[in-house]
């Protein structure tokens, strides 16, 4: 089981989560993280440092959601990896409670 990184992270990219991680599986892209699949070790440490929950184990994805495994995997290949937290961008309040943010992700 892995944990991925879901819509909620999308425009508001906060990294708290990035610094409790032990093998530096985070990965930045321009307006989101995600977790490189392979090499999470379902070590729980990240998922209740998220202020807006975007993270979840593979188990607890919604139907809606299992296109985050695939997503995560391949975006994890092509950006690089995150292990130091960053401030969050300026507007990243405003965005934390919307939904249907997935046409937004910049890649």
């Amino acid at each position: 089981m892995t944990f991925l990184v879901t819509e909620n992270c999308i425009k508001c990219k906060y990294t708290d989560c990035v610094e409790v991680c032990p093998v530096d599986c985070f990965h930045e892209g321009p307006n989101m993280l995600v977790i490189d699949p392979d090499e999470c070790i379902d070590c729980t440490l990240c998922e209740p440092e998220c202020p807006v929950e975007a993270i979840k184990s593979e188990e607890e994805l919604g139907d809606n959601e299992k296109q985050y495994l695939e997503l995560n995997s391949e975006l994890a290949k092509a950006w690089p990896v995150i292990n130091e937290i960053k401030s969050a961008p300026a507007d990243a309040d405003e965005w934390k409670d919307k939904t249907d943010k997935l046409a937004l992700l910049e890649r």
